[in-house]
């Protein structure tokens, strides 16, 4: 176990049964794309250092994804076969020693937990490879695995070599190797090409171990959905349900209510509270974390968001991007984006939008707005239908209002413009210059009654239709 433990993903394919034009490795999953589940795993056997992908179909954009992860690449411009994308990172100084580990970029449900039991089970066992298998009620479709009387592998049968008694074998072969590094390259350079084909199969490495005494042991995994390669959008669907299942089922077991599971979409790097409750429906994504006992109402979107403790959400929101401290309240059908921050006990009520909006602790802003670029101090109070103008056509203008001002409703203010701490701005009006502290402002033309007027009118038109 004290052996070197290098990993080569194979992430070179373009996945045609996708019917897309993205690569399949770069089709997301469970919060993530399917390559970086398998690096994700990979990471908790092996440092980037000793983790290579092997990259083809669209290599630049697998590259730019995976850069911060530390990993190495490799290309495979020609597409021959699992064994040839093997043969490509023999020369990286890595894969020279030790164990290495095959994976497969369309494989991201497979754990952490799985490929160290597959590393055990390989030292264990003393031989030149280890191959990860299970057993399938339907085995359509998938290499059967035939084992000699000691339990290691004979051959590996695609189906359509099989025999009818072969397919009737359910013990079938996930692709997913363990070698010893020494034995790998030698043997995998005299494999020859599949003479229908032309492609180097790694399955016909393992018969010719054999034939040279060095043989094979068998991991068989207790849950074959691990396994699961993606060739679908059917089967990412399903892969999605799964990984999401896992995370919703994590959070539960850490003491996170969550309402209608099933329904819920989580990602993997979210973090929860204890006591929180977590309404249908909702979707909280990318690096958000949600303190303890709070409130995510149903259908709500939180998208790389941090939540204080004792944060209410009502139903239908959307946050993206902000900051909500302790004891905060927001919507229903409200909006904050672009780092948008509320102080602690802030309310924002329905149909109020923030973007990159500070708003004061303790203050309110609860029906019907628009504050954006705005910084509004604590305790003040933003009627309905207030609006902060920060667009002139060309450049964006910041509107500043102070602690315990009152803005009345359906106000207008046109930034860049302050208004003062402890002022008030009377309903209606259009706020086009800075109000001092303590001031009312009127911005508004003085109502006029005309007696009669609509009497007359009315009078006037009845005689237009005669």
């Amino acid at each position: 176990m004290n052996a070197p433990v290098s990993v080569v993903i194979l992430a070179a394919g373009l996945g045609t049964r996708m019917k897309s034009k993205l690569a399949k490795v770069l089709h997301r999953a469970g919060g993530l794309t399917l390559v970086e589940h398998v690096i994700r795993a990979a990471s908790a056997i092996a440092p980037p250092g000793r983790i290579a992908a092997v990259v083809g179909h669209q290599a630049d954009s697998v590259r730019a994804l995976l850069a911060a992860s530390g990993v190495q690449f490799v290309d495979q411009t020609e597409q021959k076969g699992t064994g040839h994308a093997l043969l490509m990172a023999r020369h990286l100084p890595s894969m020279q020693e030790g164990r290495i580990l095959v994976l497969y970029g369309d494989c991201p449900l497979l754990s952490a937990a799985t490929l160290e039991a597959l590393l055990a089970r390989h030292a264990a066992a003393g031989l030149a490879a280890t191959l990860v298998t299970t057993i399938l009620d339907n085995p359509s479709g998938y290499g059967r695995i035939l084992l000699d009387h000691s339990d290691r592998v004979i051959d590996i049968i695609e189906e359509k070599a099989a025999t009818p008694e072969q397919k009737r074998l359910k013990l079938i072969n996930s692709g997913i190797y363990c070698f010893e590094a020494a034995s790998l390259w030698p043997a995998l350079e005299r494999v020859p090409p599949n003479p229908a084909s032309g492609e180097i199969y790694l399955t016909d490495l393992i018969k010719l171990l054999r034939q040279e005494g060095r043989f094979t042991a068998t991991y068989e995994l207790n849950d074959p959905a691990e396994m699961m390669g993606i060739n679908t959008r059917a089967e990412l669907a399903e892969a999605d349900r799964i990984l999401r299942s896992r995370k919703t089922r994590q959070l539960m077991l850490s003491g996170v209510t969550i309402e209608k599971p099933e329904t819920v979409s989580i990602d993997p790097d979210v973090e929860v509270g204890q006591d929180t409750i977590i309404g249908p429906f909702a979707q909280i994504l990318g690096r958000t974390t949600i303190g303890p006992d709070c409130r995510i109402g149903a259908s709500v979107l939180i998208e790389n968001s941090t939540l204080g403790g004792g944060v209410t959400v009502f139903p239908f929101c959307s946050i993206q991007d902000s900051v909500l401290e302790p004891g905060v309240e927001v919507g229903p059908f409200a909006r904050l984006r672009m780092h948008a921050h509320l102080e602690e006990h802030a309310h924002v009520g329905n149909f109020v939008e923030l973007k990159k909006t500070r708003l004061g602790a303790g203050s309110k802003s609860m029906h019907l707005a628009y504050l954006g670029d705005a910084t509004i101090g604590a305790k003040a109070n933003i009627g309905a239908g207030t609006i902060t103008c920060n667009y002139d056509g060309a450049q964006k203008h910041p509107t500043t209002i102070g602690d315990g001002a009152f803005v009345g409703s359906n106000s207008t203010l046109v930034a860049p413009v302050e208004i003062g701490a402890g002022s008030y701005v009377a309903a209606a009006s259009v706020i086009t210059h800075s109000v001092p502290a303590d001031a009312l402002a009127i911005g508004r033309s003085r109502q006029v009654n005309k007696e009669g007027w609509a009497a007359a009118r009315r009078l006037k038109n009845a005689e237009k239709m005669k």
